[in-house]
């Protein structure tokens, strides 16, 4: 029996999962406030609604792929407590706050509906490919119930703990990613100053001590390495400011429980900066073109 479920949120990463749970047999209703992104979904083979209450309305599952926990909880208390049929399971693959993700899913047990937080690793490349990793929060049943939907729109699906663990995975891991990036461009920087060809340092740092993803496969000088959005002058990929998103989150959450990340603060205080300077809009490797000028 084919099941039904409602997409909310169609934008870079949200349209092309949705058009790959399309794609995978299950039959999709989308609602987006772009009606250009709701067209685009239309052509990928989802049905059209008017509403995010209409998109949820019988549905065995709705996905929702929005900015910030506002919206997450918005949507959540105004059309899908109300609009979705009994015994729902509510998946929420945007990346947000912990407290939201906590709150929204125990709204939602409260209510009679399945909840799991499950946001996504891997870029608009990845939404589009269907080779996302989702980092799932939840119940162990909830856990089952969303894994053969996910597996639609990913490579891996991995269970992380309860309610919010899946966001604070991410967060934790954007933290680090973002963190390595920058210490990966001082890197080759320094070598760089020091006499050393780039091509020849990535050939050492790759196989040595100090290679990391951000290095072996997201190297931020072009034509070093795999293809990466260096190669087209820092456009495509992971948006610096959705990595400035990822870091405030991340230090928020690290106040929230008193953890200590000096690293973090660092990384995300250069991507504030990078971001007020109107560079927002390039890749996240991008962070390197300040390094070079500071």
């Amino acid at each position: 029996m084919t099941q039904t479920i409602g997409f909310i949120g169609l934008g870079n990463m949200g349209g092309g999962m949705a058009a790959n749970l399309a794609a995978k047999g299950f039959a999709v209703r989308a609602f987006d406030l772009s009606a250009d992104a709701l067209a685009r979904a239309v052509a990928a083979g989802c049905v059209a609604a008017g509403s995010a209450a209409e998109a949820a309305a019988g549905a065995d599952a709705v996905v929702t792929m929005l900015p910030a926990g506002a919206h997450v909880a918005s949507v959540y208390r105004e059309s899908l407590f109300a609009g979705a049929r009994a015994g729902a399971l509510l998946i929420d693959c945007s990346t947000i706050d912990v407290a939201t993700a906590r709150q929204v899913a125990g709204e939602a047990a409260d209510k009679g509906f399945a909840a799991v937080d499950a946001p996504v690793s891997g870029g608009i490349a990845a939404a589009n490919a269907g080779t996302l990793t989702f980092m799932v929060g939840g119940s162990d049943a909830a856990f089952s119930r969303a894994q053969p939907i996910l597996a639609a729109m990913g490579k891996a699906v991995i269970h992380a703990g309860d309610s919010g663990a899946g966001q604070a995975a991410k967060v934790a891991n954007n933290m680090l990613l973002g963190a390595s990036m920058v210490a990966t461009a001082e890197a080759f920087l320094l070598a760089q100053k020091l006499g050393l060809d780039a091509q020849r340092f990535f050939d050492i740092a790759s196989v040595s001590s100090g290679q990391c993803w951000s290095m072996t496969s997201y190297c931020p000088l072009p034509g070093v390495g795999p293809e990466t959005p260096a190669d087209r002058d820092y456009h495509g990929g992971f948006a610096a400011a959705l990595m400035l998103k990822d870091l405030r989150l991340s230090q928020q959450a690290a106040a929230d429980v008193g953890a200590d990340t000096p690293m973090g603060a660092r990384a995300t205080e250069l991507y504030e900066a990078f971001a007020a300077a109107g560079q927002g809009g390039l890749d996240f490797s991008a962070i390197i073109k300040a390094l070079k000028q500071g």
